[in-house]
């Protein structure tokens, strides 16, 4: 079974390289072997996107700015592993 890839594609002339690498940490933290990598790609013109293989999971013009690790390992985990358990992340939501 070939593991998902998560890639984001961050603005390099916004600098904002150094989020899109907390991201990364926060979510191979949290979801380790369970995924194939974590890619970070250099974009230009504002972008900020997060993909899951290739199905867009963030967008910042679309969704409203930048995620918090919180909501983007929400989104990550329902097209993971639905039934995971994010611990206290889950237990502030419901």
């Amino acid at each position: 079974m070939n593991k998902p890839k998560i890639t984001i594609h961050y603005c390099v002339l916004c600098q904002w390289l150094l989020r899109s690498g907390w991201l990364a940490q926060e979510l191979l933290s949290t979801f380790g072997q369970d995924l194939g990598e974590v890619a970070l790609a250099p974009a230009s013109k504002g972008v900020f996107e997060v993909y899951y293989n290739d199905q867009l999971i963030w967008c910042r013009i679309k969704d409203g700015g930048f995620p918090e690790a919180k909501e983007l390992k929400r989104r990550v985990r329902d097209l993971l592993c639905p039934d995971r358990d994010l611990g206290h992340i889950d237990k502030h939501t419901k």
